[in-house]
């Protein structure tokens, strides 16, 4: 039977570690071994305790089905995977912080030694960022020693799960907007935390988009960031200085050109106004944007008055949406994305032990069953089309198909160099053209067929078998 330390205890082992709490609640690389369930350090010292903590074990992330809506998604986050996996170490302080939590207090010296002195000596594949997969295909495997391979499972998930649900987003974006469409990233405000907004950043980037608002993001990736204007600016400079015109006269006075809000007041009179600044020679302008109203019919209305200044849309915006304004004609040439880019439908990816010590496993679980061992996926191409996938095993014969899994981390070390944003991106279009039409579309698209090889097959049932016999045994 499971135990949990005795609450009354905990509770008073919280109330004397929060005379010193650290309120920030930000992280740096040095954290990153603590960021982590619980569950996978007990484990770990489990695991240790009985002394199978270095046995050989293959776990694969997986996502079980894909978020409603969707006929694809687009994997993301393996840079930041591999960066953690470098990094895994703990400090002295932080096995001093769990050991004074009293939970541990049944764990071997051997764990603690293991904390101390262990770092990440595994092998990681996976499939290229930017990459097209679907449910049930592994994103990425992990082999290592079991402790290491247990205790990496969250910080994976979290980088993973999230970039590849904003990179689908993006691509999504991209495929409805058209290639000539400027898309900016807009939703730091809305991600789920700092933190979370550059992932986001970087994920809508390489999934598709131009640029992104966020100036941390944007310097860290090498990367021009992007803005116009809030309404605060127009507001303010309005009442104090007298007039919309003055506001934007301000503005252009410091940052020639830039795209202008529009919509603060009168969106039309403003266009009007502008046109005959433009026309007479008297400002230069880039864009304006429109954040509120009848987008369609203001649009039309500021193209005829401005016909020759790109206009951006922004507000709630997303695919559905885009494509609903393209399909009523608006006169849209660019998109600000922002809360239904970073939010939304989470990816569901999940990390399960495929094999232990050579042993084939799965899960058997009621509606959340797992393909044992090792496994690659197999895609098959007409042209550049995909044609079907196959989810076999690894090493199974595939002259006319390609393995999208990849080594990339071989005993701790990366054996292939960090991908730029631009071929992450390339990658990105490319899979998504690849795809059949119906696998794209926004409402009730269509996945890609994915074969379950005969060898897995096989190897389900001989797997079954030898658990069922080992439960009745057991009995």
């Amino acid at each position: 039977m499971t135990t949990f330390p005795d609450l009354d205890y905990v509770h008073t082992n919280n109330q004397r570690q929060q005379s010193h709490p650290n309120q920030e609640l930000n992280i740096c690389a040095d954290d990153y071994s603590l960021l982590t369930d619980l569950y996978q350090l007990t484990m770990a010292a489990c695991y240790t305790g009985e002394g199978i903590e270095e046995r050989r074990a293959s776990f694969e992330l997986t996502v079980r089905r894909l978020p409603e809506g969707f006929g694809y998604l687009i994997a993301m986050g393996l840079a930041q995977a591999l960066e953690y996996l470098a990094k895994f170490r703990f400090s002295a302080s932080q096995i001093a912080a769990l050991q004074a939590t009293g939970i541990f207090a049944h764990a071997s010296d051997r764990f603690w030694s293991l904390l101390a002195e262990g770092q990440f000596t595994g092998d990681i594949w996976a499939v290229p960022e930017g990459t097209a997969v679907f449910a049930n295909q592994p994103i990425l495997r992990v082999e290592a020693p079991l402790w290491q391979a247990q205790l990496v499972e969250t910080y994976l998930l979290n980088t993973i799960n999230y970039q590849t649900l904003i990179a689908t987003r993006a691509a999504r974006l991209r495929d409805v907007a058209g290639e000539q469409a400027t898309l900016l990233e807009f939703g730091t405000r809305r991600a789920f935390s700092p933190q979370a907004s550059l992932w986001a950043a970087r994920a809508a980037l390489a999934g598709g988009l131009d640029s992104t608002s966020n100036v941390l993001a944007a310097l860290q990736l090498g990367q021009q960031p992007s803005g116009t204007m809030a309404h605060a600016l127009v507001m303010a400079l309005s009442a104090i200085e007298g007039s919309e015109d003055q506001a934007f006269s301000a503005f252009h006075r410091y940052f020639p050109g830039a795209p202008l809000l529009i919509d603060t007041y009168d969106t039309i009179a403003a266009a009007q106004r502008l046109a005959e600044k433009v026309n007479s020679g008297e400002m230069k302008l880039t864009g304006v944007r429109l954040d509120s109203g009848d987008l369609v019919t203001l649009s039309k209305q500021v193209r005829s008055l401005l016909p020759n200044v790109p206009i951006f849309a922004s507000g709630d915006l997303d695919e559905w949406e885009i494509a609903r304004l393209k399909a009523d004609g608006a006169e849209i040439d660019g998109y600000g994305l922002g809360t239904r880019l970073v939010t939304g439908s989470p990816v569901n990816g999940v990390y399960k032990l495929v094999e232990i010590d050579g042993i084939p496993v799965m899960k058997q679980s009621s509606g959340k069953v797992t393909y044992p061992g090792r496994k690659q996926i197999y895609r098959s191409f007409i042209g550049n089309k995909v044609k079907a996938d196959r989810l076999g095993l690894i090493g199974e014969s595939s002259l006319e198909e390609q393995p999208l899994l990849q080594l990339v981390m071989q005993d701790g070390q990366r054996v292939q160099p960090l991908e730029t944003l631009a071929a992450i991106r390339q990658r990105t279009a490319a899979s998504v053209a690849s795809l059949p039409q119906e696998t794209r579309h926004l409402r009730n698209p269509v996945g890609v067929q994915v074969e379950i090889s005969t060898m897995l097959r096989v190897l389900t049932e001989e797997t079954k078998k030898r658990t069922a016999k080992a439960l009745k045994t057991q009995r």
